[in-house]
């Protein structure tokens, strides 16, 4: 892959450059903010690896400025601000996901590898069906009975792992870890609350409900059985 690098520590910018190179990726490093965000709109690539406190401009504007220029680049943080607010801000900017320092170097791969699982997923598999109900991944739209569906980020996220794994159970566990980037379960009722918003979308206005709640468990997704 092409990988954009903005890392401005010199040393961690060459490990992570090195270490990309030799597993045959082609890595660009800058070390500015401002130059991050020309280098992002203005060339093709892959994958931007961005640090939250670059100098000129910080990578959360960064992302931000690259989200609200409709750019769908997948973006992973790698910095050093690590408290669970800071990672639900990245996140919720539209970062693909989020690591924090120190890190281990076969982590980051693992990360990259996930993002890029993902994209070849949804590149594959553009309309994803359960019973009435469509979910186009390509212009994230969601149409039950000929009916749009508006869907806020985190909600259209939520809808796609439950209709790739329709007739499954989707824990509320395999939620926090794939939606919000939480490898722990910490005392929320974030998924509980999405959850609320997302049936009152797409199961409410219809006869057939579609979004099951196994109990103590998770969620599955079917129509009539």
């Amino acid at each position: 892959m092409k990988i954009l690098l903005a890392e401005d520590d010199t040393k961690i910018a060459d490990y992570i450059v090195a270490g990309l190179s030799e597993h045959g990726h082609n890595v660009d490093h800058v070390a500015d903010g401002r130059d991050a965000l020309s280098y992002c709109l203005y060339n093709d690539c892959d994958l931007a690896i961005l640090d939250r406190m670059l100098p000129g401009m910080d990578g959360l504007s960064v992302l931000k400025a690259l989200r609200a220029s409709k750019k769908s680049l997948p973006v992973l943080f790698l910095t050093a601000l690590g408290q669970v607010d800071d990672r639900v801000e990245g996140l919720a900017a539209g970062s693909d996901d989020y690591l924090t320092k120190p890190f281990h170097f076969s982590e980051l791969m693992a990360r990259i590898e996930a993002i890029v699982r993902r994209k070849t997923e949804t590149r594959s598999e553009p309309v994803l069906t359960v019973h009435d109900l469509t979910l186009d991944l390509l212009s994230r739209t969601a149409t039950r009975q000929g009916s749009v569906i508006e869907l806020h980020n985190k909600e259209f996220n939520i809808l796609e792992i439950l209709m790739r794994n329709a007739g499954r159970v989707v824990t509320r566990t395999l939620l926090l870890e794939r939606v919000w980037n939480f490898n722990f379960e910490p005392n929320t009722t974030v998924v509980e609350t999405h959850m609320s918003r997302l049936r009152a979308k797409i199961d409410k206005p219809f006869d057939t409900p579609l979004i099951h709640t196994i109990r103590n468990t998770g969620y599955s997704m079917h129509g009539p059985r």
